[in-house]
C-alpha cells in the first residue's frame, strides 16, 4: 500500500493519534502526516503510507484552506475558546470596518507564532513552555494570505466567520488575534475547520469511522490516493529503456522541449512512477525518489 488517505479530523483527536490509527488500520509501519492540526481543530488530514511518506514534506509545504470562526471583544492565552480569558472590551464597529480590517490581511504578512505550538526552542516545544508559564520571544515569521472571504458577520454576538486561504505555516489563531488587536477590541478564534490542504479537499476525506466500515467491508485500499496522483499539476514524461536506468541511477537525463524551472513526473518505460525531477539547462534532474 503506497499514497495517502486523506482523514477528516474529528475535533479532540491529535494528528499523531490518527497516524496511529491509520497504522492499525492498514497494519503498516511507513505512516505519517502532511502537517499538524490543533486537537480543538477539525478538517482535512492528508496522511502518507508506504512510499507516500517520501511524498509528505512537499504536501506539508502546500497551501491551504481554512473555514474559522472567531469571536470579538475578548481575547485569551491561547488565542483559541480553550484557553483563559485575558481581556474583555466592548465592540464598536461597524460592518464596513470589519470589511476593511479583514481584507487589510490580505498579502504577504509577518506573523508572531503563538506560545501556544508545536515550534520548537531549544528542544522544547513552545506549548510546554507555555504550561509551565513561560513567555519567551518568538521570531516573526513572514506567510501568505491568498484570499480571505467573508461568509457570516454576526452582529449580534460578534462572531465573524472567515474562509482563509494561505501558504503554509500561517496561524489562523494569530490571524483572528491580529484582526482584533487592529479593530481595538481584541478577539479569539472559536472554531477551525481545514477545508483544504494541497489538492485534497474536505468533500474527499473520510472520518475515522467510516474507514474502519471500508476495512470490515474490504474496501479501504479504494480510497488509497495513489503516490503519482499527489503530482498531477506537474506535466508527464515517460522514459526509454535505456533512460529509465540512468534515472534509477541517479544519472542527469538530457532531454529536449521542456520548461526551465518546472517540476515533473517521471515514468519508466514499463509504467511505473519513478520520481519527481526538475529540468534545468536542458536535462532532468532527481529532486524526489519514488521508484522500490
Amino acid at each position: 500500500m503506497d499514497g495517502v488517505i486523506v482523514i477528516n479530523k474529528p475535533t479532540g483527536q491529535t494528528s499523531h493519534n490518527l497516524v496511529g490509527f491509520t497504522r492499525r488500520l492498514l497494519n503498516i509501519k511507513k505512516v505519517g502526516h502532511t502537517g499538524t492540526l490543533d486537537p480543538d481543530a477539525s478538517g482535512v488530514l492528508p496522511v502518507c503510507i508506504g512510499r507516500g511518506t517520501k511524498a509528505a514534506d512537499m504536501l506539508t509545504a502546500s497551501d491551504k484552506a481554512y473555514r474559522a470562526q472567531f469571536i470579538l471583544g475578548m481575547t485569551t492565552d491561547t488565542l483559541d475558546a480553550s484557553g483563559e480569558i485575558l481581556t474583555e472590551q466592548p465592540v464598536n464597529v461597524t460592518k464596513e470596518q470589519i470589511e476593511d480590517v479583514i481584507k487589510g490581511f490580505i498579502g504577504e504578512i509577518f506573523q508572531i507564532p503563538p506560545m501556544f505550538s508545536a515550534i520548537k526552542k531549544d528542544g522544547k516545544k513552545l506549548y510546554e513552555l507555555a504550561r509551565e508559564g513561560i513567555t519567551i520571544e518568538r521570531e516573526k515569521r513572514k506567510v501568505t494570505i491568498f484570499d480571505i472571504k467573508i461568509c457570516e458577520l454576526d452582529m449580534q454576538n460578534y462572531a465573524i466567520t472567515i474562509e482563509v486561504f494561505c501558504s503554509k505555516g500561517t496561524y489562523i489563531r494569530t490571524l483572528c488575534e491580529d484582526i482584533g488587536m487592529k479593530l481595538g477590541c481584541g478577539a479569539y478564534m472559536n472554531t477551525l475547520v481545514r477545508i483544504k490542504s494541497a489538492n485534497f479537499t474536505l468533500e474527499e476525506s473520510y472520518t475515522p469511522e467510516e474507514l474502519l466500515k471500508m476495512k470490515e467491508n474490504g474496501t479501504i485500499e479504494k480510497v488509497i490516493i495513489p503516490v503519482d496522483k499527489l503530482f498531477l499539476d506537474y506535466d508527464k514524461v515517460v522514459l526509454d529503456e535505456f533512460l529509465t536506468g540512468k534515472a534509477k541511477n541517479v544519472i542527469a537525463i538530457r532531454k529536449k522541449g521542456l520548461e526551465d524551472g518546472n517540476l515533473y513526473r517521471i515514468y519508466g518505460y514499463d509504467g511505473e512512477f519513478l520520481c519527481i525531477s526538475e529540468y534545468r539547462d536542458g536535462a532532468l534532474y532527481l529532486k524526489k525518489a519514488f521508484w522500490n
